[in-house]
């Protein structure tokens, strides 16, 4: 009878064909030779008969002549018909291929894989069964196992197209997640527009398909007005990772807090503190602008709590045109007497009554 092939391939003798693509795709990535180079001797010889059970019981001709005959009778050594005389006297003569009409000859177990996976070795540094001579000629690099697992994780889990041959490319490699990172800016930086420099370090696939690490420096121009929020994208930029596509760098402007300003939209926002003599009197406001100037600004109408005096065009640049810019709005914090004495207040009463 010669070797078992339903139990090299762990099923049984009504197994369908949907029952032994799964049966040969977990045993194949298993005891594939590139997958074992530790044990290799021992992987090549589980590879190779699993691959001839395969093409064997895939095959209703080649597995009906199995059936009634065996591995004995599928390669040409057939004992002969109860009834048929052997040459010579008695004992085991066996048919020869010239007397069997059936001639079945061993396929290269590359080929059966390549043409089961689309790919004859994943697991070697390039594709095509490197130092195996195995169904070459098919380009492309695969970095690690993790790679081969990753692009056969349908074969694997017993997904796809049930593993039949000829199914089509693996499927696409996904984009990983963006990875955001905050990027710190000042008002005067916004203001004014200035250019960051920003020192990442990320995995990278060699000529040699092993990660190394590689320093880059990504160059950030900050525009003038631009908002908190805004988002700077470096495309694929961040780590490479087998079957994913390298995810973009992230950098989202956050506005570090101003010890004399804070924005609103467009517009600044200043708060000057006033005794209450000046927020009826008037008063004058110095202030020094996030670009260097001297602004002085003289403040004639009464400043009541909810008073601001407003001052065009010197707020923040408008994004889509930095020639134009908001308004400074300045607000009183007035401090107000906590005692007046009866002279005070009685010439405050007649002041105004007035």
């Amino acid at each position: 009878m010669g070797v078992d092939y339903y139990k090299l391939l762990q099923v049984d003798r009504n197994a369908k064909d949907d029952d032994l693509k799964k049966a040969y795709r977990k045993l194949a990535m298993k005891w594939h030779p590139d997958k074992n180079p530790n044990n290799k001797k021992e992987a090549e010889a589980k590879f190779k008969q699993i691959s001839e059970a395969y093409d064997v019981l895939s095959d209703s001709q080649k597995r009906a002549v199995y059936d009634q005959y065996g591995e004995d009778g599928l390669k040409g050594q057939m004992p002969p018909p109860p009834e048929a005389s052997a040459s010579g006297g008695g004992g085991n003569t066996y048919y020869t291929h010239a007397d069997y009409p059936h001639r079945f000859s061993p396929r290269n177990p590359d080929d059966i894989f390549a043409e089961f996976f689309g790919v004859s070795s994943p697991f070697s540094g390039m594709m095509g069964g490197m130092g195996r001579g195995g169904g070459g000629g098919m380009g492309g690099r695969f970095p690690n196992d993790q790679f081969a697992e990753g692009i056969f994780r349908s074969f694997r889990d017993g997904g796809g197209s049930g593993g039949s041959v000829n199914q089509g490319p693996p499927p696409p490699p996904r984009k990983a997640p963006p990875i955001e990172n905050k990027l710190h800016c000042t008002l005067e930086d916004i203001y004014k527009g200035t250019t960051k420099k920003m020192k990442i370090t990320r995995e990278v696939f060699d000529a040699n398909g092993k990660t190394m690490n590689l320093d880059e420096i990504l160059t950030i121009n900050i525009k003038p007005g631009w908002k908190k929020g805004t988002k700077i994208t470096f495309p694929e930029k961040g780590n490479e990772h087998p079957n994913t596509i390298p995810a973009d760098i992230v950098f989202i402007v956050e506005e570090k807090p101003h010890s004399v300003f804070t924005r609103e939209g467009n517009d600044l926002i200043v708060t000057q503190k006033i005794t209450l003599a000046e927020a009826l009197t008037g008063c004058t406001v110095n202030l020094t602008t996030l670009d260097g100037r001297n602004l002085t600004v003289v403040i004639n109408n009464v400043a009541h709590p909810e008073y601001e005096e407003i001052v065009p065009r010197e707020g923040m640049p408008l994004p889509k045109d930095p020639t134009k810019k908001g308004n400074l709005r300045i607000k009183f914090d007035i401090k107000f007497p906590t005692r007046l004495t009866a002279e005070q207040k009685a010439g405050m009463k007649k002041l105004l009554a007035a």
